[in-house]
């Protein structure tokens, strides 16, 4: 079969946007493959799922750099916009015209799902070899569901470059035999860039239960010609209080069916399969609804976050379930509002979402979301937004969560008591951690953080990444008081963090206001290859660490670095038990560059740059933050007329001083003028003294607006005040730069 080039990149629209969250096959055959050139052999490699945590999986995945090839293997990557960035481990194989790669059984498997990217318009086949022998089907391989962009999404980039394609081989093949991909004569759709390769044993169909309602006899059409959307709805109605059965076969359905009091139930998930887009969009539903063991697979090539493009949109009611499904090409998996509660999901694999795999959307109260596998999301894998109701009592727990291209691994936006334990999560792309515990509200009402908020047991592989719109990283377990302060119990416990490209923990404000985030434990964590640092505090607030271990730190063990810098910085308590981190990123300045370790300190440095103060007041915009920004057209005010004022700043720990440098504007607008000024130290805001006495100081333009006064000899301090008492050119305490230096 030819290529056909039949979807350029056009996979925007504009729509409704409010946040990086989305709003709202079976062949067989043989033949003889022609081997030419030689195989490269597998490099060691894990595969995509760690033995420490995540769903237990009916698969097993090879990495394609691991096997033998022919082809090139591109990579590792982690800019953000290239196909190697969004492959598992960062590296794939790229294959041409007669290359292939060849994966080794580890386990027994008739079935395989690759992982393929293939240029933007491209559309053909991939042929596959069992033993070397060529089975009579292709893999269809399409880029139809790729190259998607999100314009309304400050820091995106054309992303989402995989797919995936299954394909039943015919035969049960067993341990220690070979399954090849490889380009073939016909097979015009490359180059492919082939990430992964999943392997299973899939049982035959299963039968009919007793005293189910078939769609079929409904007239329901088992080929996918004719559209069985209004069958479906009449065996859902008069299917109620029982189940509804869907046989093996393809059916089209072109409208969503509404469901209450049913069980929904396949052949299984490789066997019964629906084409649909939009599969149930219902706002209320008593509840009792049981959807289980078939696929959906949708036709979203672009994302619009206004559509309700989802196998679920809304709510399936009380005391409901979904397990053993197959969702891929949807904007997103499950998008739940309304009263879900007690509902459990579970066993399913979700893949190749335009957005978000699973959003709890409000109101959820006690659902559990278990052992899924979700790969290759558009946006948060499996997020909580408490907004417009609380999410209460709900977990995630147990699932697997492989390349996210856009936002987080995990995200949890406020709520009370919620728990994420026991998942495994890699190789998170852009805009995102690997699980973020947040108060970000992106609609009101919202509901921040509450009660104990657990995070237990969770292994993050080569998560955290670069923020475009912060032009700094994001770590692989963040803890973002956004919009209002973290202030409830969030304990991270019995942590593995491996092969992060940047930091491991994070505290920040994301909106820049500073807010804190306290009353956090991280207890039991052990982290392996840090690109940067293990701890990365930006906002001020506190957290207890307690037997956190750290090998191959690339920078330092800490940055701490408020922003903005008129606010304490972050309070890193030790508990005990800590080790291998406990170094210092001294430049606040700079950020650290994976594997950058710090330069030594300057001795001449300014010992007060950026680092934190605090004012008594400040006017308009004219706030203290701007006197330590190593800009001298910048400056701090204070409340006019209201003398005495002071400006403190932080220097982190008792430091040797020698000399003070006061700054004003050097434009000749700030005409010459006397500040009445005492300079004052100490190791504690509450015990200041007396450095240099009250006395005037003048600047004058002409002379660079600046002053030094030297300092007693010895002097050693943490915190240096100015107390201005007056000021002949304007009724306040004006400074553009304070400066400390150690001689």
């Amino acid at each position: 079969m030819g290529a056909t080039r039949a979807w350029p990149r056009k996979r925007l629209r504009a729509a409704l946007a409010v946040s990086a969250c989305a709003a709202v096959l079976s062949t067989l055959g043989i033949a003889a493959p022609a081997y030419g050139d030689a195989l490269q052999e597998p490099a060691a490699e894990a595969a995509d799922v760690s033995p420490l945590a995540g769903a237990s999986l009916p698969f097993t995945t090879q990495e394609a750099e691991s096997a033998s090839h022919t082809g090139t293997v591109v990579g590792p990557d982690y800019t953000q916009g290239t196909v190697a960035s969004e492959a598992s481990g960062r590296r794939a194989v790229r294959i041409t015209s007669g290359q292939r790669v060849q994966f080794t059984l580890t386990a027994p498997a008739n079935a395989v799902t690759v992982a393929y990217n293939v240029p933007d318009g491209a559309s053909g086949t991939l042929s596959v070899y069992a033993n070397g022998q060529r089975v009579s089907q292709r893999l269809q391989t399409t880029s139809r569901y790729s190259y998607f962009d999100a314009p309304w999404i400050a820091g995106a980039r054309t992303h989402h470059f995989f797919a995936h394609a299954r394909l039943l081989l015919g035969q049960n093949l067993p341990a220690g035999a070979t399954v090849t991909v490889q380009v073939d004569s016909g097979d015009n759709a490359g180059p492919y860039v082939i990430d992964t390769a999943s392997f299973e044993q899939v049982a035959g169909a299963a039968q009919q239960p007793a005293g189910s309602l078939s769609v079929t006899s409904r007239g329901a059409d088992p080929t996918g010609q004719a559209d069985s959307t209004q069958a479906f709805t009449q065996a859902v109605a008069e299917g109620r209080g029982g189940t509804v059965w869907i046989p093996p076969g393809t059916y089209r359905l072109t409208q969503p069916i509404y469901v209450e009091n049913v069980t929904l139930r396949g052949a299984g998930a490789w066997h019964s399969v629906v084409r649909s887009s939009r599969f149930i969009n219902q706002g209320s539903s008593p509840g009792n609804v049981h959807i289980r063991d078939f696929a959906v697979i949708g036709d979203v090539t672009e994302r619009v976050d206004s559509n309700p493009d989802n196998f679920v949109n809304g709510t399936l009611g009380a005391n409901s379930s979904v397990s053993g499904m197959w969702l891929q090409h949807l904007k997103v998996g499950l998008w739940l509002t309304g009263a879900n509660n007690g509902l459990v999901v579970e066993n399913n694999r979700i893949l190749d979402m335009a957005a978000d795999g699973l959003n709890l959307n409000g109101n959820a109260n006690g659902i559990v979301v278990r052992n899924n596998y979700l790969r290759n999301t558009g946006d948060d894998a499996l997020a909580m937004w408490s907004l417009p109701a609380i999410n209460r009592n709900s977990t995630f727990e147990n699932n697997t969560v492989v390349q996210p291209n856009l936002a987080n691994g995990i995200a949890i936006y406020g709520g009370e008591n919620i728990t994420v334990r026991g998942n495994h999560i890699q190789d998170t792309n852009a805009l995102g951690s690997g699980i973020a515990i947040s108060n970000q509200a992106f609609l009101q009402p919202f509901f921040p953080l509450a009660g104990t908020t657990r995070v237990d047991g969770n292994t993050l592989v080569r998560t955290g990444a670069m923020n475009p719109n912060w032009n700094h990283p994001m770590s692989a377990i963040r803890v973002d008081a956004y919009n209002h302060a973290v202030t409830s119990s969030v304990q991270i416990t019995n942590t593995t963090i491996q092969d992060s490209p940047y930091s491991a923990f994070q505290f920040v404000s994301g909106s820049g206001q500073g807010l804190g985030a306290s009353n956090v434990t991280v207890d039991g964590a052990t982290v392996r290859n840090v690109g940067t640092v293990v701890v990365q505090a930006e906002t001020t607030g506190s957290a207890t660490f307690r037997n956190v271990t750290a090998t191959g730190v690339g920078a330092a063990g800490r940055y701490n670095c408020p922003y903005p810098t008129n606010i304490p910085p972050f309070q890193i308590n030790d508990g005990g038990g800590n080790s291998g981190w406990s170094s210092t990123w001294n430049d606040c300045g700079s950020w650290p560059q994976p594997g950058q370790q710090p330069e030594p300190p300057d001795p001449d440095r300014n010992l007060a740059l950026r680092r934190p103060v605090t004012v008594s007041s400040y006017t308009e915009v004219y706030d203290g933050s701007r006197a330590v920004d190593g800009n001298a057209s910048t400056y701090w005010e204070s409340r006019n007329n209201a003398f005495p004022q002071t400006l403190t700043v932080d220097l982190g720990a008792s430091t040797q001083v020698g000399r003070v440098t006061l700054r004003l504007p050097p434009s000749a607008d700030w005409g010459t003028r006397t500040q009445t000024v005492t300079i004052r130290g100490g190791d504690s805001t509450g015990s200041l003294r007396d450095l240099v006495t009250q006395r005037g100081y003048t600047f004058n333009p002409a002379s660079g607006n600046q002053i030094s006064q030297a300092l007693p000899g010895g002097t050693s301090v943490r915190y240096v005040q100015l107390t201005f008492t007056g000021n002949t050119g304007w009724p306040a305490g004006q400074l553009s730069e304070i400066e400390v230096y150690r001689s």
